[in-house]
């Protein structure tokens, strides 16, 4: 039986042409880019190219980009760094309540060391309103951190339009961009954000690396302590190859953009037809209007996510849940509790989809088939 990866959004196969460039990295450009020889010099080379062209990506200077280790670090780093540098003026920040737990958990950090957060609720889309976001900002707000496309449900916030409200204000304005850089036009100007965080293996790069955008003049704590690295803000000696690999992915993912978004928009519409065909009870989690396109999250009646998955994965479809499975028991997503609330049956029967390298309009319609039957056999 073919095996059909779904979950791209957890991670995604490297390109071969990223494999390609990195394999000639690793043999070739071996220097220290701090190294004032020649060998330092290629190296330096090699990566301020590849610093480059992650910046244009975002509409941003080579000065402004932070390579980090990935998208978590990257959102510590803004969180923790923006917080502890402008405590002086405040303690209070605020984000949402379906944040990745990269944001989350560092807010809760911050509460026990004396910040206050508001978590902004969102509505059964995902969405926060624009005017909840309004009344909880105050003079003393120092950080907003909003992400914007939610990696469980897709949904896509109103970033912009919180970019303009901050323009004037004190408070630094950081949004988590993992699930949307390389499918979505970003442009850090037109956003209005300080600060922005992104991975290179969403989108067919390297593990183990990614970068924190942070506009010339905003205020960041360095987080890493040692070398110069990164303009003293990130010590640890540059991981040359992984730069020039995120780099082509970033330049691939680019070229391929609005290709990509019309195929995956098609992979949606083709997975709930054969739902349909087949009579399935169903119900799609997320915005349609606003929402990154190669996230389809969809609740099953009848159905309960753990035997749910386990027989997904003995038919070869590699899915994904935003419940944290354990023996015995589930721990819900806290993006659907956000959502729906404590009783809702979604909380127990959605699985997400998403799309990316290598897949074909004949692989999901096999893939909605076999999770048909799955439906078909099992749902209560």
């Amino acid at each position: 039986m073919e095996t059909i990866y779904l979950d791209h959004a957890a991670t995604s196969p490297m390109h071969p042409e990223v494999v390609e460039v990195m394999t000639k990295a690793f043999a070739q450009t071996f220097g220290n880019p701090s190294s004032i020889h020649t060998e330092g010099r290629q190296a330096r080379k090699v990566l301020d190219d590849a610093r480059t062209s992650l910046a244009r990506a975002i509409g941003a200077k080579d000065t402004e980009i932070i390579l980090t280790s990935g998208g978590t670090e990257a959102d510590n780093m803004a969180i923790f760094g923006a917080a502890n540098m402008l405590k002086s003026k405040g303690k209070h920040i605020i984000t949402t309540q379906v944040e990745h737990h990269a944001v989350l958990h560092a807010c809760e950090k911050l509460e026990k060391e004396g910040f206050e957060v508001t978590y902004l609720p969102v509505d059964e889309s995902g969405r926060i309103s624009i005017e909840d976001f309004k009344n909880a900002l105050r003079e003393d707000s120092i950080l907003a951190t909003i992400m914007y496309g939610n990696n469980e449900i897709g949904t896509v916030q109103p970033i912009e339009e919180i970019g303009a409200i901050l323009k004037d204000h004190q408070a630094v304005f950081h949004t988590d961009a993992v699930q949307a850089f390389g499918l979505e036009k970003l442009n850090v100007d037109d956003l209005q954000v300080d600060l922005l965080s992104v991975s290179s293996h969403k989108l067919n790069g390297p593990k183990g690396i990614g970068f924190l955008y942070q506009r010339t003049g905003t205020p960041l704590s360095p987080t890493f302590f040692g070398g110069s690295q990164e303009k003293k803000r990130r010590a640890g000696t540059e991981n040359v190859p992984a730069a020039v690999g995120f780099s082509k992915a970033v330049e691939i993912a680019q070229n391929q953009m609005d290709s990509k978004r019309d195929q995956y928009e098609k992979f949606r519409s083709i997975f709930i037809q054969v739902l349909d065909s087949e009579s399935i009870q169903y119900q799609v989690n997320g915005n349609e209007e606003h929402s990154l396109p190669h996230i389809l999250n969809i609740s099953f009646k009848g159905m309960e996510v753990e035997s749910f998955l386990v027989n997904l994965d003995m038919s070869a479809v590699y899915a994904s849940s935003g419940s944290a499975c354990t023996a015995g028991s589930i721990d819900p997503s806290h993006v659907l509790v956000a959502m729906f609330g404590n009783d809702s049956e979604a909380l127990r029967n959605s699985i997400r989809f998403s799309f990316g390298l290598g897949l074909t309009e004949e692989i999901i319609r096999e893939a909605a088939m076999r999770t048909a039957k799955i439906v078909q056999r099992l749902a209560n």
